[in-house]
């Protein structure tokens, strides 16, 4: 094994975490199972889900013009159908249905017996005939989804290696969501999606249709809500940290009907996927109030609220709807008379999130609420509003969804019901607690499957909405929290992908965004956490691809490009250590800035970056290279690789396993979650860099990350102070203004002085002052690279 490839594994673990990649892989008798990185045997078929079991025996079965499809009486016509129709797709042959006792038959069968686990199903190929038992209906399905997706890798012959595949899911809710009040979808491309998802056995499609920037789902009790709420009156284009911002001065909007609703909904069961849909409240109502004023706050001064108007850019906002007002409630309970029958799904998500109480706090009506009904302050304001809904949706024989804020509330009339879900999605915390209350959890959280953050470094990504989530990421998640017992982990019931539209403007956008990350979390949720292993299901997911293709959809193929790590040893030495996980392939680079050909170096071990430039590299195999050209700039300064302390140590998402990160030479950029930034919280900056000797220094620099819409905020002051002996500092450089929304790069020059430890020295912002994103909470400090010359 080569150096780069031992460095490779490393920097896996890193990544994917050791529990994962020491799973074993699937289970199969016809070579050894290796544990970690060994990629199984070649009969292993590339599905994903993994399956439970594989296990191979002789021959093969191969479907023909002259085979047929026998099913039970107990399943309907349509699942016998759906598998002719996905044949016909591939092979063009119209296999004839319900003919038994044929040669060479495709047999559908239901045994409960047999297969005990829902949702379960067992394939048995064999010559001369498949046969596909599953424990209920769905069972069947998912087993034809494992037939579909082997049929598509069989090759012209169509033949598939005679084999036993046992299979059933790790969990019962296997979800994602996607987001149609940003940016709305044509009906045909949310088959499409369904379509996808049922593929890879999800079984839910969360459907978000209402929000500030346009409500989606026609109510005819209401039409103001297709008149009006359902348009705004145009759209930011660009990215919302870029001030000032910018509109294409377009109407947009539009609706589904009732019709098409009826319809999505039909054509999702017939696929076993439910779909739950989401009308969001308190929060995120700026649509709604725009068609309904009245629902809104009064002003200070007892006036109506308003004008409102359906958002045209992104963002949490402050109106809301009014807590204070039965109307309100009225209004609400009546959309949502009409959205259950529309939705028989058991459970209807209600939101209950980022809901500002800016407006409650100075509304008559809702602080005579909180008077009336003796609740402490506007947070137990909000519990009252999501159990009242809750208990109207509870006498309609259903079960309410909602984010992890709907845990607020501590009184014992503020308390959910036992059959409240919590959707966790600021963390993992919330699904704890709700565990931990024996309350239902569904894990979706921000940090790792939220797929509106980019997949990748490189600069040519397309616009998202910020952070990196690579699907290595993705896929090292384990829903199951390691702080909770087996007995709380029982009321996990599953985990869902997010996919937030504001940035994904057209269905090839979505699908970009979202594929093939959807199939990781796809594999999170059907598979036993002990068949996971991320080498193989790159593996599989590259025999994927030709299906993915066919289907026309606008996946991501980047999961192979160069990756780095970046280290910095005790003794200041930075380098780069470089990596790609497609298999026989090589790395080829430079060092002065060049692209990278054929003829390049071959990287063979950690490059030493001892001077300032960029490093270019990129794939090859067969001489042929793969994917985009990988870019790294390094700024190398007399600070570089120096020892440094911090006062304060940074916190939460923002604390790297090395201080070093600050003097690494690699300056942190936009997706601020790659673990260059170091972030500090209610506490202020102190920094020293020790330059282990006396120096001449001229200049000092760092950037400042100043992010509002992220709770991000610049320092109230930055200083630069030098010393010679560590005790004794003078001041040398401050600023207290930070103009761009961004990052602010920050390089002090002043006369030549004698140094060896430079101090920095930043102030925290504090509360985040009224009228911004997460008013009243503790602001984000973000610092990185330091560089002194």
């Amino acid at each position: 094994m080569k150096l780069y490839q031992v460095l490779g594994f490393f920097f896996l673990l890193n990544q994917i975490g050791w529990a994962t990649l020491c799973a074993q892989p699937i289970s199969t008798t016809s070579g050894p199972t290796v544990p970690g990185l060994t990629t199984p045997g070649p009969t292993v078929p590339g599905l994903i889900p993994v399956p439970v079991s594989y296990t191979h025996q002789p021959g093969a079965f191969r479907v023909s013009a002259s085979t047929s499809i026998e099913a039970d009486r107990q399943l309907s016509g349509e699942t016998a159908s759906f598998l002719q129709q996905a044949i016909e797709q591939l092979t063009r042959y119209r296999l004839p249905i319900g003919q038994p006792a044929q040669p060479n038959a495709i047999r559908l069968r239901i045994d409960s017996t047999m297969i005990t686990q829902r949702e379960g199903y067992r394939l048995v190929a064999a010559p001369g005939a498949l046969t596909i038992t599953g424990h209920d209906k769905a069972g069947v399905f998912y087993g034809l989804q494992t037939l579909v997706q082997l049929l598509n890798q069989a090759g012209p012959s169509y033949g598939i290696a005679s084999c036993q595949i046992d299979d059933y899911p790790r969990f019962s809710y296997r979800g994602m969501h996607l987001d149609v009040s940003r940016h709305l979808f044509p009906v045909s491309f949310i088959k499409k999606y369904i379509d996808l998802l049922a593929s890879y056995k999800f079984n839910t499609f969360h459907w978000h249709l209402t929000d500030d920037q346009g409500w989606r789902i026609e109510i005819k009790r209401y039409p103001a809500l297709q008149q009006k709420a359902a348009y705004r009156s145009e759209t930011m284009i660009g990215h919302k940290k870029e001030l000032p911002h910018r509109f294409d001065g377009k109407r947009y909007g539009g609706y589904y009907s009732q019709t098409e609703v009826k319809d999505i909904v039909r054509y999702a069961a017939q696929r076993h996927v439910t779909v739950i849909p989401e009308i969001e409240m308190p929060g995120h109502a700026l649509a709604a109030l725009s068609a309904y004023p009245q629902f809104g706050c009064l002003k200070p001064d007892g006036r109506p609220g308003g004008p409102y108007q359906t958002a045209t850019f992104w963002g949490v906002f402050d109106d809301v709807f009014c807590a204070g007002t039965d109307s309100t409630f009225t209004f609400l309970e009546n959309v949502l008379d009409e959205v259950v029958t529309l939705f028989p799904s058991t459970s209807i998500h209600i939101g209950g999130d980022e809901c500002p109480k800016t407006r409650w706090k100075t509304c008559a009506r809702c602080q005579a609420r909180i008077k009336a009904e003796h609740l402490k302050d506007e947070d137990e304001l909000q519990s009252y509003f999501i159990r009242r809904i809750e208990q109207h949706l509870n006498k309609k024989g259903r079960q309410i969804i909602g984010w992890d804020e709907i845990l607020e509330g501590t009184g014992p009339s503020l308390r959910l019901s036992p059959t409240a879900t919590v959707m966790s999605w600021q963390g993992t915390q919330g699904g704890i607690d709700a565990m931990r209350q024996k309350r239902k959890a569904i894990m979706t959280p921000e940090s790792h499957v939220y797929f509106d953050y980019y997949q990748s470094l490189y600069p040519e990504e397309p616009l998202t909405a910020a952070g990196y989530t690579p699907l290595s990421k993705v896929y090292a998640y384990e829903p199951v929290p390691a702080e909770v017992t087996a007995g709380e982990a029982a009321y996990l019931t599953g985990v869902q992908g997010n996919a937030w539209s504001e940035y994904m403007d057209s269905p090839e956008k979505a699908e970009y965004m979202i594929f093939p990350r959807a199939l990781a979390v796809a594999e999170i949720a059907w598979s036993q956490r002990s068949q996971r292993n991320y080498t193989d299901f790159l593996r599989r997911l590259r025999l994927q691809e030709p299906m993915l293709s066919r289907r026309k959809i606008n996946y991501a193929n980047r999961f192979d490009e160069v990756t780095d790590t970046v280290t910095v040893s005790n003794n200041g030495t930075v380098q780069i250590i470089l990596t790609t996980t497609l298999p026989n392939a090589v790395i080829r680079y430079n060092t002065d800035g060049t692209i990278p050909t054929k003829d390049s170096p071959e990287y063979d071990r950690p490059l030493t970056i001892s001077t300032s430039g960029v490093v270019k590299a990129a794939v090859f195999k067969d001489s042929q290279q793969h994917g985009r050209v990988f870019q790294k700039e390094f700024t190398i300064s007399k600070a570089t690789g120096k020892p440094i302390t911090f006062t304060y140590p940074p916190k939460g998402n923002y604390r790297p396993a090395s201080m070093l990160v600050a003097i690494n030479g690699v300056n942190g950029t936009s997706r601020y979650n790659t673990g260059e930034w170091l972030g500090f919280q209610r506490n202020d900056v102190e920094a020293v860099i020790d330059l282990q000797t006396v120096q001449t220094i001229s200049r000092i620099g760092t950037h400042v990350l100043n992010y509002h819409w992220q709770r991000m905020w610049a320092p109230t002051q930055l200083r630069f102070a030098v010393s010679e002996d560590g005790k004794t500092y003078r001041d040398v450089y401050e600023q207290t203004q930070f103009s761009i929304n961004g990052i602010n790069p920050v390089e002090a020059k002043f006369k030549p002085v004698h140094a060896r430890y430079v101090r920095v020295q930043a102030m925290n912002k504090g509360i985040i002052p009224a009228g911004e994103y997460g008013a009243g909470t503790n602001a984000w400090l973000l610092l990185d690279e330091f560089i002194i010359n």
